[in-house]
């Protein structure tokens, strides 16, 4: 079990959250919140991989609302799942295949999300490191000989790594 799936747990055991509604409903609101946070996931692994990085980060808020309407619906049908589990055993097992296609995705995405820092990374630093260079004075020493000096990165550029 994952640390993330034994918090959840933790979480449910500690108080039991009231439903919002009916099992059936809160189950289908969050089957649709479900599919719609992989849509949307999808949509942006898709932009990212062609490069799209403005279009792709238009769609941030729509994701964050989607988890965070599918996190607190998912709570409480955790936290009511004996009961869920008596009336509606089919509502649950669907919800747990829709979590697997969202697993599925969110690696995906994360794995394309990864590659795309690095390259930028890549691609600023390299930058940076061709225009130190062009900075470069053609100078020669005491021996007639040209200085020997490092090309150091230009100053002035930097990348945030917490993204």
């Amino acid at each position: 079990m994952t640390p993330q799936q034994m918090r959840a747990q933790a979480l449910a055991k500690t108080r039991k959250l009231p439903m919002p509604d009916s099992p059936e409903k809160v189950c289908a609101d969050a089957d649709i919140a479900l599919h719609s946070l992989v849509d949307v996931t999808n949509k942006e692994t898709n932009l990212l991989r062609a490069g799209k990085l403005l279009e792709a980060s238009e769609l941030a808020a729509r994701k964050a609302e989607l988890a965070q309407t599918y996190v607190g619906l998912a709570r409480a049908i955790q936290s009511n799942a004996q009961e869920i589990k008596e009336t509606a055993p089919h509502l649950l097992q669907k919800l747990q295949q829709g979590q697997a296609a969202l697993a599925t995705q969110m690696a995906e995405n994360l794995r394309v999300l990864a590659t795309a820092k690095s390259l930028t990374e890549e691609i600023v630093s390299s930058v940076a490191s061709q225009l130190g260079q062009s900075n470069q004075t053609a100078a020669y020493g005491n021996t007639g000989r040209g200085t020997a000096t490092q090309a150091a990165s230009i100053k002035g550029v930097s990348v945030n790594t917490s993204l």
